[in-house]
């Protein structure tokens, strides 16, 4: 303390008290918020160095030091209030007022006046009675046609939490976020909560010692307005009791703004920030004052907390300053089966509705809106009460949700009244289709004219719950959900009378190809209309959408979707992960084998990411009637770990393993039932035993004419005896790649005894990275020598060393032996090696190419290999000494291997220190005619510019030279571009 006013206020250790009652964690929480406070005028802020050692007793003495008197209690009250300490705040709040009873006749008459002050202006209680009042929320206005109001879920208690804590500080970071994005699916309950915190803030249970005022702004009343200022903008609810409301505009570090779904906003945003307005009291375009407000050139101490749905993400992210991000997800997987089985007084109905949705995973995850779940549920009871299948309606969601809008009409009898006709179908197909391209879901009265659509055509479609009239603000229309929306804008195009012609009033929405080239990272909001637009193709449910609008639709885009698969089938940009996925997707709500068969018919390659049980569902159901295809690289992770695990989720996994089997044995069932099929890769897949049971039973078919397999990056807990006894039982199979996969010694002794069976037809072995040792060796020489097949063999990065290749070689030298193309990069060798690779290269006539890079080789170990090359009956043609330890005293040996060599064609000597006077000795071979080498891999800017300029005049006397650095992606076998043909 400083002073002895101050001392009389509070006791020098009352700070200390209340420090000594936090923990570690909190402590250090009460730190950051120090270091982040902004103090007032005339204070320092203390030096953080300082603060960050401080213990306990030091921090009080530091608080009371830089901020004397009642400073240091305020800030301390302040940081006990955003770390949302209550009971400490108020025990230290009463501390305060019981000491201020006992202050002298001077200041008890300065406090009055405050108070007679206070009480002129207003304290904000008014205006929030008057907030509360209007944002109460009551379910009964919320219920839509008929759902009870006892299903509807509120806000739940993980919501609410969420909530107290969207602007605590980042104990990692140590910010405090100022602008805060809550965002979520359409229906999933984010007005519902920013208004709980409107009401809670006003109540007194939230934010209180955060902020001092909460103003809320929802897009659909802002969509109305016209030009004012932004002080006028939020003064709506303010009561005139409360005195001016600039007052408050002078502490903009207390407010809090809500912008309620900003993706309903009809605003552009495009001003550039330099022309946006600092001053909240001028008169502005309203679309100008937000844009301000967003971007923090209004009010930038100011506290933002903005809704919005996933879909308008990229165009909300760009306006606002560091936001923290935070998603709204919904009902959980629990809380939907609770929530389905209150929809149902028949439990036995409620378990089918349950186990059918929960066998679609799109339409559970579309469970998550309670609307939608509602909805699903009230359909499919009345399809139950008539006797259907409910388990064919869950298949996709395109079926879900002709159900539910079949169930909103009412049963065609000539010419009925109530059903719309098929042009104000159109009508409101084309509002709905242009609305999602847009990423439009309120409408006003002025867009439902401009679409032809009078007021007792809203009429219509407002009796039958497809569109729903707003009770809050003047004039707003929406999609009863949009979904619905969706559903109806894929519509649109099975209503178009002729896709050739394109006239006047044509509107890029209109056109199919755009549609068809989208993609859900680009446009993620056509996602959902694309799947129902596919979903329509199917001839029968085509059929019953006609009965029901008693319209006729077109199934002339089932064959225009056909001819751009085809051109894409054609494309070499097309085989892209997500782009085969959706693909799937679309096509698997189409539930047309036939059409299916047709679409894949286009494609010989295809490239899927399967990260999930829906991922295999719809992968395997087109799979299997691709009948063209001949390669297939598929990933396959998160589907069979789940059944493993010991989690609660892994439960429900068990239960459903059966399907996700089935689904797995149909994937499979392509390696026999495509005939055309010849490479696959599964690489970085995540299989379970059973999984690979299916796979290796699939690959040993006597139908199966694979004859490439890529297993890279997998687990072979059996030690590679399926895979083993597979290359002797499938004859096709003639390259199998293992890089990176646990083979081990074990492994490696299985293939071994695979090889030695003259029915394994095997041509091709990479074992790179398969975790072996010199072990193995006498196993690989002993299968060498019987195995007549094998000429590549890749056995790099492994623990071989000397001993290991000494086995090796001792076979290589065999006349018997075909070995062409040998892989020994990072196998721990030395030059004591080298004599036996020399022999083996002297003696074996097949082989052609030898990689011996990144080994510890040294100048005298390839002295002995250049001797043994320049031997007439050599025949290596390329030679990989990639990183071997190098030097200039190698390059004169090397000079003349290549000036009598006529058969090395390519070699690689990157990452070694040859230096400008072995770079001139070879410079001089590589000008002579007598050197035919085609390919040098050095790295240039390596060297020194002399050297450089060497290379340099060496590559333009012999342009027939390739000189270029290694490079690795030149191949999907790893193989180097200078071992390439």
């Amino acid at each position: 303390m400083t002073d002895g006013s101050s001392s009389s206020f509070f006791p020098d250790f009352g700070l200390l008290l209340y420090l000594e009652e936090l923990n570690k964690e909190e402590l250090n929480k009460f730190k950051l918020l120090l270091k982040n406070e902004t103090m007032e005028s005339g204070c320092c802020q203390i030096p953080w160095a300082e603060v960050k050692k401080a213990k306990r007793e030091d921090l009080a003495n530091l608080m009371n030091k830089y901020y004397p008197g009642e400073q240091a209690w305020d800030v301390a009250l302040k940081i006990f209030g955003k770390m949302n300490l209550k009971d400490l705040y108020e025990r230290a709040r009463a501390e305060i007022n019981w000491t201020a009873h006992s202050l002298g006749p001077e200041d008890a008459r300065t406090q009055e006046e405050q108070d007679e002050q206070e009480a002129v202006q207003g304290d904000g209680t008014e205006y929030r009675t008057q907030i509360t009042e209007k944002y109460c929320i009551t379910w009964d206005k919320k219920c839509l046609f008929g759902e009870p109001e006892d299903l509807h879920p509120g806000v739940a208690q993980k919501d609410q939490e969420l909530l107290e804590h969207l602007f605590d500080v980042d104990v990692k970071t140590g910010e405090q976020p100022q602008t805060v994005v809550l965002q979520g699916p359409a229906g999933v309950g984010k007005t519902t909560l920013v208004r709980k915190a409107v009401v809670d803030w006003a109540q007194g249970n939230l934010y209180q010692q955060r902020f001092s005022y909460v103003f809320y702004l929802n897009a659909r009343e802002i969509n109305q307005l016209r030009e004012r200022s932004f002080v006028q903008m939020i003064s709506k609810d303010w009561p005139s009791t409360e005195g001016p409301i600039e007052r408050i505009m002078s502490q903009p570090s207390s407010l809090l703004f809500i912008i309620d779904s900003f993706d309903e906003l009809n605003f552009a945003f495009e001003e550039p920030e330099s022309v946006l307005c600092e001053d909240w009291t001028q008169v502005h375009p309203v679309s100008f004052l937000l844009s301000s407000l967003l971007r923090k050139v209004m009010l930038p101490e100011s506290s933002l907390l903005v809704t919005t749905r996933l879909t308008a993400c990229k165009k909300l992210k760009p306006l606002l300053k560091n936001p923290h991000s935070v998603e709204l997800l919904g009902m959980s997987k629990g809380a939907r089966e609770e929530y389905i089985y209150q929809c149902f007084e028949d439990r036995k109905r409620a378990l089918q509705v349950f186990n059918s949705l929960r066998s679609n995973e799109m339409a559970f995850s579309m469970c998550k809106v309670p609307l939608v779940c509602w909805l699903l549920c009230t359909c499919l009871e009345q399809q139950m009460e008539k006797g259907g299948d409910i388990t064919l309606t869950c298949k996709t969601t395109t079926a879900l949700f002709i159900c539910y809008i079949s169930s909103l009409f009412p049963p065609v009898d000539g010419n009925s009244p109530s059903l719309p006709s098929q042009t104000q179908l159109s009508s409101l197909c084309h509002l709905a289709a242009k609305g999602v391209w847009t990423m439009t879901s309120v409408f006003y009265r002025e867009n439902l004219r401009k679409h032809g659509l009078s007021k007792s055509d809203v009429s219509i479609f407002l009796d039958l719950n497809i569109l729903q009239k707003d009770m809050e603000y003047e004039n707003c229309y929406m999609f009863t959900h949009l979904h619905v929306q969706e559903f109806l804008a894929a519509m649109f195009y099975m209503l178009q009378d002729s896709w050739g012609t394109k006239n006047s009033s044509f509107q890029s929405f209109e056109d199919l190809k755009l549609l068809l080239e989208s993609n859900s990272y680009k446009d993620p909001h056509l996602t959902q209309m694309k799947c129902f637009l596919f979903g329509l193709l199917n001839e029968d449910r085509v059929k019953q959408l006609e009965k029901t609008f008693n319209c006729k639709m077109s199934l002339e885009i089932k064959w225009k979707i056909l001819q751009w698969l085809e051109m894409m089938g054609n494309s070499e940009d097309f085989p892209a992960q997500v782009e085969f996925l959706e693909l799937f997707f679309y096509l698997y709500e189409t539930q047309d084998e036939a059409y299916i068969s047709q679409a894949m018919s286009y494609f010989q390659k295809i490239v899927i990411n399967i990260c999930g049980k829906i991922h295999l569902l719809v992968s395997s159901f087109c799979l299997k009637h691709c009948q063209c295809l001949r390669t297939m690289k598929l990933s396959i992770t998160m589907v069979f770990e789940k059944m493993l695990n010991s989690s609660p989720l892994a439960e429900i996994w068990r239960r459903d393993g059966g399907h996700i089997t089935h689904c797995w044995q149909d994937l499979c069932s392509v390696l026999h039932t495509n005939e055309h099929l010849r490479e696959l890769d599964l690489c970085h897949s995540n299989l379970n035993e059973l999984a690979m049971k299916t796979f290796y039973q699939e690959l040993r078919h006597p139908s199966c004419k694979l004859q490439k397999l890529l297993m890279r990056f997998l687990s072979f807990p059996d030690g590679c005896r399926d895979i083993a006894s597979s290359l002797t039982h499938n004859q096709n199979l003639m390259h199998l790649d293992l890089k990176g996969s646990d083979v081990g010694d074990n492994g490696v002794k299985s293939l071994c005894e695979a090889l030695k069976n003259p029915e394994c037809k095997l041509q091709n072995l990479r074992l790179r990275r398969c975790h072996f040792t010199s072990l193995s060796g006498q196993h690989l020489s002993s299968s060498l020598l019987r195995n007549k097949s094998l000429t590549h063999l890749d056995l790099g990065s492994n623990w071989l060393q000397d001993d290991g290749v000494k086995l090796l070689c001792d076979v290589f030298r065999h006349p018997s032996c075909n070995l062409q193309d040998l892989g020994l990069m990072g196998c721990a060798l030395t030059s004591m090696c080298c004599l036996d690779l020399a022999s083996a290269i002297l003696n074996n006539p097949h082989l052609q190419s030898l990689d011996l890079g990144n080994n510890d080789l040294q100048d005298d170990g390839v002295k002995i290999l250049y001797e043994a090359l320049r031997h007439p009956n050599c025949n290596i043609q390329r030679l990989g000494l990639e990183y071997c330890g190098l030097t200039s005293l190698c390059c004169q040996d090397l000079s003349c291997t290549l000036r009598s060599n006529q058969n090395l064609i390519k070699i690689n000597l990157t990452q070694n220190t040859l230096g400008y006077e072995g770079i001139m000795k070879l410079c001089e071979v590589l000008r002579s005619p007598e050197c035919k080498l085609k390919v040098l891999g050095v790295c240039k800017e390596a060297f020194d510019e002399e050297a450089q300029k060497l290379l340099e005049a060496v590559r333009v006397s012999n342009p027939q030279l390739i000189i270029e650095r290694d490079c690795n992606d030149h191949s999907d076998e790893d193989v180097s571009w200078w071992r390439c043909p």
